[in-house]
């Protein structure tokens, strides 16, 4: 089973595109005119200028709203384009499900005429962020065994630029370092429902550590040892946007 035929059920509640992020993809897209969208899901971040998603999951497909571009059920490592088919190629969020890297990233630099543009996270910098690092190791440490290392995408893509996309304090899109400054929001189901790599581990895991949080946050306890973010109106927390210019 495709993992978002399962998790993405109530994907557009929860996941939208904040528009600062947008923003900042936007201007890495630059004035492209035809963009492919690769493992689009429902469809966050893409630009107007759209003309097909490529999606596995047809549970995501099929919450893709009225207006969307059109979108094919497939896969990164075999995208059915022709060569050169677009200005650039985009893919949020979804290296670190692929099954092979650099078939996929191949995928995206030969239908794409000039740019293709990955927004990822680098698992040496998300691995710090308290949530993974204090309360739910088990989640840490899948990261650590499947993210796609940096170094991996840079060297498949050739010579990009890399750079740091900070998350705001009141960030829409519900990815998993999304509520830095708002921890009870972990404690929702409904939140933690759009987070991939929560699926990836057990419930019994995560209930111990969110009961943790829960008294955490009841005492006080996170507010005075997480003190330093509550002034912060956004975090580094290790998501990065890589542009190449083909």
């Amino acid at each position: 089973m495709v993992i978002y035929d399962e998790i993405g059920r109530t994907y557009t509640s929860t996941r939208r595109a904040d528009p600062a992020i947008a923003a900042q993809i936007d201007r890495a897209l630059g004035d492209v005119s035809s963009v492919v969208n690769v493992g689009a899901g429902t469809g966050s971040y893409e630009p107007p200028t759209t003309v097909v998603a490529i999606e596995p999951s047809r549970t995501m497909i099929d919450q893709r709203p009225a207006g969307s571009a059109p979108a094919v059920c497939a896969v990164a490592e075999s995208i059915p384009l022709e060569d050169d088919a677009v200005d650039a190629a985009l893919a949020v969020l979804t290296v670190h499900h692929w099954t092979d890297l650099e078939r996929g990233i191949a995928e995206l630099k030969r239908v794409a005429r000039r740019r293709v543009v990955v927004l990822t996270f680098d698992e040496t910098v998300t691995r710090d962020f308290w949530l993974l690092r204090d309360y739910l190791p088990a989640a840490r440490e899948y990261d650590r065994a499947h993210a796609v290392p940096m170094e991996r995408l840079v060297a498949a893509l050739g010579p990009c630029e890399v750079e740091a996309v900070p998350v705001p304090h009141d960030c829409v899109d519900g990815f998993a370092a999304a509520y830095w400054r708002r921890p009870a929001a972990y404690l929702d189901p409904s939140v933690r429902a759009g987070m991939s790599v929560l699926s990836r581990i057990g419930d019994a895991e995560i209930r111990r550590g969110l009961d943790r949080l829960e008294n955490d946050i009841a005492t006080g306890v996170w507010a005075r040892t997480y003190a330093d973010l509550l002034d912060l109106d956004e975090l580094d927390a290790g998501y990065r946007l890589v542009t190449l210019d083909l």
